[in-house]
């Protein structure tokens, strides 16, 4: 993932967080990545010592290991505001999908990332204003397409929900299941923005 500075909200979020509330976060969002082994005997270790010396020492010292492990992660990229955040990708759906607030949105599969357009639009018109925008502003970074995705989306809470449309074929959303499956957080933090 890209390297982000983490904000000063985040990090002061964390200092006084319950340390237990902190450790499953921590616990809840590494158990989403690819480095979860790497991770999970400190986890447990943590919270065998939380519960056998129950003593604000303790506490204090394991919270300040938490925090710096959630440092590390933030410089690494990653996003622990989405630990509890969670990506649906569900069956396809019609024009009538916009009565249970289902909403457009194009979201293209690029070299550098993934880029999306939502609007009121149908979902042809909306992926050819994205390319028209890829085409004038971002010409200059060499964005290469390398996938295509017409979706409804929803927000329900904390959950996120993609829905295939009439102009999505079945392998590309089979090939985006697949995606979510294997890293739902880099999708989830790709479209965190999408509201």
């Amino acid at each position: 993932m890209a390297k982000k500075k983490s904000s000063f909200a985040e990090m002061l979020s964390d200092r006084f967080t319950d340390v237990w509330k902190l450790l499953s976060d921590t616990s809840s969002f590494l158990s989403r990545t690819p480095e979860f082994h790497l991770y999970e005997k400190q986890l447990r270790s943590w919270r065998a010592l939380l519960q056998t010396q129950n003593n604000p020492d303790t506490a204090q010292k394991i919270r300040k290991e938490i925090t710096d492990l959630r440092k590390a992660l933030r410089f690494q990229g990653y996003d622990l505001s989405l630990s509890t955040q969670i990506l649906t990708v569900d069956r396809f759906r019609n024009d009538a999908s916009l009565q249970d607030g289902f909403k457009r949105v194009v979201i293209f599969l690029t070299n550098s990332g993934i880029l999306w357009l939502s609007g009121d639009e149908n979902h042809i018109t909306l992926a050819e204003y994205l390319e028209a925008r890829i085409r004038n502003h971002l010409a200059d970074d060499h964005i290469r397409i390398l996938g295509k995705h017409y979706l409804w989306y929803r927000r329900r809470g904390n959950e996120l929900v993609l829905s295939g449309s009439d102009t999505e074929t079945k392998e590309d959303f089979e090939h985006l299941k697949a995606m979510a499956n294997a890293n739902s957080l880099f999708l989830l933090g790709q479209l965190k923005n999408l509201k």
